[in-house]
C-alpha cells in the first residue's frame, strides 16, 4: 500500500511542478514571448488563468493529501523510539596526577632539566 500511495504522490510531484510553470506570470510569460495573443490561446479570449489556478488548487490539494497519508503510515509503522536500546557509558571519574614537588636547590647534575652550569674560570696562559 505504501509503494502505490509513493508512485501516485511522485506523479502528482511532476504534476505539480508542470502545471505551476505551464502558468504565465504577470508580464505574460512565455505566451508573450513566443507570441501568443488573446485570440490564439488553447483555452480561448478569457486566458487559461481560470484553468490552471484551478488545477494548481487540485494538484496542490492531492499532494498534501498525499504527504499526510505517507507520515500517518511511516507513523504507525515505526515501534519505538531512536534511543530505545541506547545504554550509555558507564562515566569514569578522571584521573588528576599528583602534583610534582620542587626541590628548593636546583639539581647539580648536568644534562638534567632545570640544572645549572657551574661558571669556569677562565685559563691563565
Amino acid at each position: 500500500m505504501t509503494s502505490i500511495i509513493i508512485a501516485v504522490h511522485v506523479v502528482i510531484c511532476l504534476i505539480l511542478i508542470v502545471v505551476i510553470l505551464l502558468q504565465s506570470g504577470s508580464a505574460g510569460g512565455m505566451g508573450a514571448a513566443f507570441g501568443g495573443g488573446g485570440s490564439q490561446t488553447l483555452f480561448g479570449s478569457s486566458g487559461s488563468g481560470k484553468f490552471f489556478t484551478r488545477l494548481t488548487a487540485i494538484v496542490a490539494a492531492l499532494f498534501m493529501i498525499t504527504s499526510i497519508s505517507l507520515t500517518v503510515m511511516s507513523a504507525h509503522r515505526a515501534k519505538g523510539t531512536v534511543m530505545q536500546d541506547y545504554s550509555p557509558a558507564p562515566i569514569e571519574a578522571p584521573v588528576i596526577p599528583a602534583p610534582v614537588e620542587q626541590s628548593e636547590t636546583p639539581s647539580e647534575k648536568v644534562g638534567e632539566p632545570g640544572a645549572q652550569e657551574k661558571p669556569v674560570a677562565p685559563k691563565s696562559e
